[in-house]
């Protein structure tokens, strides 16, 4: 029996790895069913691509780096933003409906960072969610994928030095070793492991804590995006984002006093990158909380973004007649498992693609809309790779597996959340970082997030100097 391609996530770096590796047989383990607890399903801020008149891949790529405080590995900017042209026509072959304008040309937004209209969308504000429900259906109609959900890898099994497979548990607890030709962590993020995310709660670094028990390079981890608005509610742990786009469509930041936040912060104002506006508005929370001021969209609110129209409405806010609240949520991770063009990590037979790989494409900041970009992108490249990868069978020998620690339990984990908000935020120091490290330890000193956010502010604690989202007061 031919080994199949092991790959560990369903979001949209794993779909488009999975559908790329054709005719490769792929084995695609997801722990929740058909893609939902996905953070790529809750993008909706869109995809990035030159595609407007007088617009480039280099115009694309200065705007990216600028974003990232140029600590971008340039090469993998080029290879980004040259594909995302290539990368839209994919998902259109794959039967995502981007909207459109009058004439039948794709509608353009502008979001923060960007000096200009280069942002597709797909109904609206839903973007991730129609691009996943393409991606879901077409991975269901491919002859050389085969699915299983609620299936939590927490291990990887390991012959002569070389990842050959992976330990996983099902719904009741029964474990399994799954022998592969090569094994993808497309895991997504870490937002879940902060008390306050635009991510699903199990967003939580499982996939980076996997590679760091096996010994594999980590890169950048100390770089999180916050995204500056994602709806305001107390005692919520995962929030509805606000989308960017509102900004872009004339939406403004108010202060407790309803005064412009942005003014005179940064030349681009309410868009400028993401970083400098999260810490603006993290301060203003402090000092008596902010508000996003989208009432000039008016009656067209519900049609131009019926996600945040719906989730607002639901919160009791109507944002036609009302300014909605906001505040500062961990939204994306620029760090993670250390690889190169093709996602091969330091450890042989390992790859990493999407969030939980870091190849240093966003550098210390993610422009808006790169990171759906970043999928399919590096997702297509690294299939084709790995599709052409000769199965030698099932080699001989004992495997060796290395697990992830147990999980936290559930108070110490929000504890753990709480910890992480405070010391790890979108404004550090020193001294929090320093306390950070020993409130952990009396934390807990054997579960795995515990374990991964160590290595977190041990990063942040060791880069003394202030850089894209990495920001330090002291």
């Amino acid at each position: 029996m031919s080994a199949p391609l092991i790959i560990v996530g369903g979001g949209i770096a794993g779909l488009a790895t999975a559908l790329a590796a054709a005719p490769a047989p792929v084995l695609l383990l997801n722990r929740a069913r058909s893609g939902a607890g996905a953070a790529s399903g809750m993008a909706q801020g869109g995809i990035a691509a030159p595609i407007g008149g007088g617009d480039t891949p280099q115009a694309h790529a200065r705007d990216t780096c600028e974003a990232g405080s140029h600590h971008n590995d340039r090469e993998m900017v080029d290879l980004l933003t040259g594909d995302a042209v290539a990368a839209i026509d994919w998902l259109q072959r794959h039967d995502v409906v981007f909207d459109r304008n009058g004439d039948g040309t794709l509608q353009l937004g502008r979001e923060g960072g960007h000096d200009r209209p280069r942002i597709v969308h797909a109904g609206g504000d839903a973007t991730g969610a129609k691009v996943m429900e393409a991606l879901v259906a077409a991975t269901r109609r491919a002859p050389h994928i085969r699915r299983r959900a609620d299936v939590d890898v927490d291990g990887l099994l390991l012959r002569g030095g070389r990842t050959c497979g992976v330990h996983a548990l099902d719904a009741d607890g029964n474990a399994e070793q799954i022998h592969g030709r090569a094994v993808v962590l497309a895991t997504g993020g870490i937002g879940g492991l902060f008390a306050r995310t635009s991510n699903p709660a199990d967003a939580d670094g499982n996939g980076l804590a996997l590679a760091l028990a096996a010994g594999a390079a980590l890169r950048d981890i100390e770089f999180v995006q916050f995204h500056p608005t994602a709806l305001a509610l107390p005692g919520l742990h995962s929030l509805p984002l606000v989308t960017e786009a509102l900004r872009g469509a004339g939406a403004r930041l108010l202060d407790a006093e309803g005064k412009p936040l942005m003014a005179g912060v940064h030349p681009l104002a309410d868009l400028a990158p993401r970083d400098v506006v999260a810490r603006q508005v993290w301060q203003a929370c402090r000092d008596g909380g902010t508000w996003l001021d989208a009432r000039g969209i008016g009656t067209a609110f519900p049609a131009r973004f019926p996600t945040v129209f719906g989730a607002c409405m639901q919160h009791g806010i109507d944002p036609r007649l009302q300014p909605i609240p906001v505040t500062p949520a961990a939204h994306f991770h620029m760090g993670g498992i250390a690889v190169d063009a093709d996602g091969r990590s330091s450890l042989p037979g390992l790859h990493a693609v999407g969030e939980v790989a870091c190849n240093g494409v966003h550098g210390a900041n993610r422009l808006a809309s790169n990171s759906l970009l970043e999928g399919v992108v590096f997702g297509r490249r690294l299939g084709a790779r790995l599709g052409d990868l000769p199965d030698t069978g099932h080699a001989h020998g004992e495997c060796t597996l290395v697990r992830r620690e147990p999980s936290l339990d559930a108070p110490r984990l929000a504890g753990l959340r709480e910890l992480m908000m405070r010391a790890m935020g979108p404004v550090r120091s020193g001294g929090e970082l320093r306390a950070a490290l020993q409130e952990r330890s009396a934390l807990a000193a054997d579960g795995w997030q515990a374990t991964l956010a160590q290595a977190m502010v041990e990063a942040a604690l060791h880069r003394t100097r202030s850089l894209g989202a990495h920001f330090r007061i002291d």
